[in-house]
């Protein structure tokens, strides 16, 4: 049962950081330019 337990757990944690990282990619954002592609030359597209 603890297995299970954990599981979800972890479940629930990658499902808010892909979810996070949806949202700000639909908002024009790049995780790896610090949220602002303006600044690195647009280099990470």
């Amino acid at each position: 049962m603890g297995t299970v337990i954990v599981v979800l757990i972890l479940a629930a944690i990658v499902a808010a950081i892909v979810r996070s990282l949806v949202k700000s990619r639909k908002r024009g954002e790049h995780p790896a330019c610090g949220g602002d592609c303006g600044h690195c030359g647009g280099g990470c597209h």
